[in-house]
């Protein structure tokens, strides 16, 4: 008997790539027998009434509201409602592209290696100048530190990667999402599964694209919400977090330090350390990508500089929310 899948796409907002995406789950849908849901957190542009349009069509598609708005709140509320007697349940991103066998492998690799969760790479693309640099410099040591899924694709298994297919039997043995985390709650999810017993296994059979932020502001609240969600997972669990993700840790206390420099000029020098670095890695990474994602190399700094910010924002991130549990536990707030 052929396994049973659930695909489910959070969405907020995602009136220009829903239908499209939608219309290419739908095809897979049907080769799979699946069910297609899709968790609306309250869209204010249009994005429930194309799945709902589309919903009237075919009987795959569900739309259901998520009133707490978040992915995480989406995927347990999809699973309790229609996961029951289904083996599998897969996570769409609603701001990605994937490739019309996407869903198929995805069920295929689990089969076929008995996981209980297959994560894929990421490849980040880019449109305009800012995002293509974005893109360059998230496909890169720069800006990742090395992350599996963002920087290779070699079949592994793994404590981490982009979410992609669970069993449902595991997801729910494990109490799903933890709803308080709107950052950061894939890496937790997966620290549950990891201790629990169960596998989680990267992929090279098939990956998503990604599209990043296409400013520099919203760059650094996606980067700066990712810190804090690190820090709160860190806390939660005890856990000892990596080198990868303990050197941006310094960038705050760098830049503050900076502050003192009207004192002494060797103030300034771990700061323009870590921006010379930036900048270099940076240039090396626009060379490197320069085919793949388009940007000319007098534009090269930019990968750098949003390099920069993704690593300012997480590492603030990280230290308000250690600030806001220590202020907590003190009594103070």
């Amino acid at each position: 008997m052929s396994p049973t899948c659930l695909i489910v796409v959070p969405t907020l907002n995602e009136a220009s790539h829903v239908g499209p995406l939608l219309e290419h789950l739908l095809v897979e849908a049907l080769a799979m027998d699946a069910q297609v849901v899709v968790a609306d957190g309250g869209s204010a542009d249009g994005t429930q009434a194309i799945a709902a349009e589309i919903a009237t069509h075919n009987l795959r598609l569900s739309l259901i509201h998520n009133p707490k708005r978040i992915q995480s709140a989406a995927m347990n509320l999809a699973v309790n409602q229609f996961g029951a007697d289904t083996d599998f349940v897969i996570r769409i991103d609603a701001h990605g592209k994937y490739p019309a066998d996407y869903c198929r492998v995805l069920v295929t690799q689990a089969e076929l290696l008995d996981m209980d969760s297959i994560v894929v790479p990421m490849t980040t693309v880019g449109q305009g100048t800012f995002q293509r640099a974005v893109a360059t410099a998230q496909n890169s040591l720069v800006g990742t530190g090395g992350s599996a899924h963002r920087t290779g694709k070699i079949a592994q298994q793994v404590d981490h990667g982009h979410h992609a297919l669970m069993r449902i039997s595991a997801f729910l043995a494990v109490g799903g999402y933890d709803e308080s985390f709107r950052f950061n709650e894939d890496a937790e999810l997966d620290f549950r599964l990891g201790e629990a017993g169960y596998r989680v296994w990267l992929t090279d059979g098939t990956g998503m694209t990604y599209f990043p932020r296409s400013t520099a502001s919203g760059l650094f609240r996606q980067y700066f919400g990712y810190g804090g969600g690190r820090a709160r997972n860190i806390l939660k669990h005890r856990m000892k977090p990596r080198l990868r993700q303990m050197m941006p840790l310094a960038i705050l206390p760098a830049v503050l330090l900076a502050g003192l420099s009207i004192v002494h000029w060797s103030f300034l020098i771990p700061m323009v350390a870590w921006s010379l670095a930036c900048l270099g890695l940076g240039a090396v990474a626009a060379q490197q990508h320069a085919k793949d994602y388009g940007l000319p190399m007098m534009q090269a700094p930019l990968v750098g500089v949003a390099a920069m910010i993704m690593h300012f924002a997480w590492s603030s991130g990280f230290w308000m929310h250690l600030a806001r549990t220590a202020t907590s536990r003190n009594g103070l707030a």
